[in-house]
């Protein structure tokens, strides 16, 4: 009897260490995470995931980490003022997401890139990705846009939109186009441009605008950044918006 509780401690002492490697995501999926949740995240929730509250969530304690799944639906679809991610991977949702519920959540349970890809698969999505140089806008919403603007948002960022306020009183703000704005939005979608600038600007009133002056706004940011005019209006919808990637050249 000895001889056979001994035997069964051992062989429970190497199937745990395997239980609990299972449970663990590898540590390069970690990192891969990290990475993305740099890419695509922090811009709102910030490196650390405090957010900004009330406009941007804090991520540490939310219960809306609870469900593994229900992160991957939201990422990938959006919710209220978040973006939608299509142009994310299974593989790289399920980094992702077990990174996030590792760091802000308990990260008791998580998700395989087999899985996500099965929630993926109940999800219709039929628009290709594009990218800012598709001919996303027409010059007709340029011109609304620069109206706009000028209106609302000239002042502080600059007639060249370079960030040099008109005011030389003024600070200066982040840059609208060109090669120092690319710098910051390279890889992020027009839906994620579109969400924060609805949520933040302008600064002393956000979401002051209507969605169609917003997105015109952006319309005329593109052209003045070297992008090409198209026949179809950029539309204020985020699903859309979500599938044209901001690129600094073809």
């Amino acid at each position: 009897m000895l001889r056979l509780v001994v035997g069964v401690l051992g062989l429970a002492c190497l199937i745990a260490p395997a239980a609990v490697a299972q449970q663990q995501p590898d540590t390069v999926l970690l990192e891969r995470g990290q990475r993305l949740y740099k890419e695509n995240c922090a811009l709102c929730h910030r490196d650390l995931g405090a957010g900004d509250p009330p406009t941007f969530p804090a991520l540490r304690g939310s219960d809306q980490l609870r469900d593994p799944m229900r992160v991957v639906r939201t990422i990938r679809q959006g919710r209220d003022r978040m973006p939608p991610f299509p142009g994310l991977t299974a593989e790289e949702l399920s980094a992702l997401v077990n990174y996030v519920r590792n760091v802000w959540a308990d990260g008791s349970s998580n998700v395989t890139t087999e899985e996500v890809a099965a929630v993926l698969g109940g999800l219709e999505e039929t628009l290709p990705m594009g990218s800012v140089w598709d001919g996303v806008f027409t010059e007709a919403q340029a011109n609304r846009g620069q109206a706009a603007y000028e209106g609302a948002c000239g002042t502080c960022h600059g007639h060249r939109l370079n960030g040099a306020p008109d005011d030389p009183d003024m600070r200066s703000t982040p840059p609208l186009a060109r090669a120092r704005f690319l710098r910051v939005w390279q890889g992020r979608s027009l839906a994620t441009l579109f969400e924060f600038t609805r949520a933040t600007m302008p600064e002393d009133n956000p979401d002051s605008m209507t969605e169609q002056e917003y997105v015109d706004v952006i319309a005329y940011m593109l052209l003045l950044g070297g992008m090409p005019a198209g026949d179809a209006e950029l539309q204020p919808d985020a699903q859309s918006l979500a599938r044209v990637v901001i690129r600094a050249g073809r």
